[in-house]
């Protein structure tokens, strides 16, 4: 019998807030196809009661706490999330809803692939129906990345753009979702969100050579200063239907954080130390022949 697990993702404690990563088929055990967070949900709601054929789900409370039931058609257990830094994996074939949502609860799901209504089971019979079928079909975990651009890149700040996600309203809460190759212009291979950050914080300050980042602001608000080393702008994400595309060769500025903001970035790369440019000197002289054009 398939069961769920709790992961404990890493925790970079630093004094400018608290910041955990999940790179894919590394802390979870398969390819990030689609991330989405839910938020606004009233008090006494309940989310989910499905259960998928072939999908894998990462479920993680980014703020307050909420309880995950699961049923495997046998057995029902409970699983109560409220640390940013623990995450649920459920296998599929597993009945799930969602409960017990506390006061500004944020929930972050990372599925092993894109939407498809024929994927979901939201009958209980037939559900156990499934269950009992002799030639029901295991499902496949598979990666179905591109390989990344190697080269160096200089990207300005006129490539950074704000991309405006789809929002699914309800009475039991809002849903934004993102699928990778489809409302971004990349695979989605790691996800990291800063939480817990001071008011007069400032985070970033570093660019890539190779890795693009959408940032959003999935609770509160931030300012992000773009630098490409001869123009600036300053960009204000305060709303989760917004994320703001960094193409690599950018340097980047996140500061002016409100109060209990929770910083989401979904990444094209895994961590990789050689690719960040952590000095604004050294991130000059990265730019000096990639400005020339600009």
């Amino acid at each position: 019998m398939k069961r769920e697990q709790i992961i404990e993702l890493p925790k970079v404690t630093d004094r400018r807030g608290n910041l955990s990563f999940i790179e894919a088929e590394k802390h979870i055990p398969f390819p990030i196809a689609r991330a989405y967070w839910i938020y606004d949900i009233p008090g006494g709601q309940k989310r989910g009661s499905h259960a998928f054929k072939s999908q894998h789900e990462v479920i993680i409370a980014l703020s307050g706490s909420f309880d995950v039931m699961l049923d495997d058609g046998n057995q029902k257990r409970v699983h109560t999330l409220n640390r940013s830094y623990m995450a649920l994996y459920v296998p599929n074939m597993l009945w799930r809803s969602l409960g017990n949502f506390s006061t500004n609860a944020l929930c972050l799901v990372l599925t092993s692939g894109s939407y498809s209504e024929d994927d979901y089971i939201r009958n209980y019979k037939d559900f156990k129906k499934v269950l009992g079928s002799e030639n029901r079909e295991s499902s496949k975990i598979s990666s179905l990345y591109d390989v990344v651009n190697r080269q160096p890149q200089f990207n300005t700040v006129s490539d950074c753009s704000l991309i405006e996600f789809p929002i699914i309203k309800n009475r039991a809460g809002s849903i934004t979702p993102v699928h990778g190759r489809e409302t971004i212009p990349f695979d989605i291979k790691r996800v990291f969100y800063i939480y817990d950050i001071p008011s007069g914080a400032k985070r970033g300050m570093h660019a890539h050579k190779h890795c693009h980042e959408i940032l959003i602001a999935a609770s509160g608000s931030f300012e992000v200063e773009l630098n490409d080393g001869v123009n600036r702008k300053t960009v204000l994400l305060n709303r989760p239907t917004y994320g703001l595309h960094i193409p690599p060769g950018v340097w980047a500025t996140e500061k002016e954080y409100s109060s209990g903001v929770v910083c989401l970035a979904l990444a094209s790369d895994g961590y990789d130390s050689d690719d960040y440019i952590n000095t604004y000197t050294g991130f000059k002289k990265y730019r000096q022949d990639g400005n020339k054009n600009i």
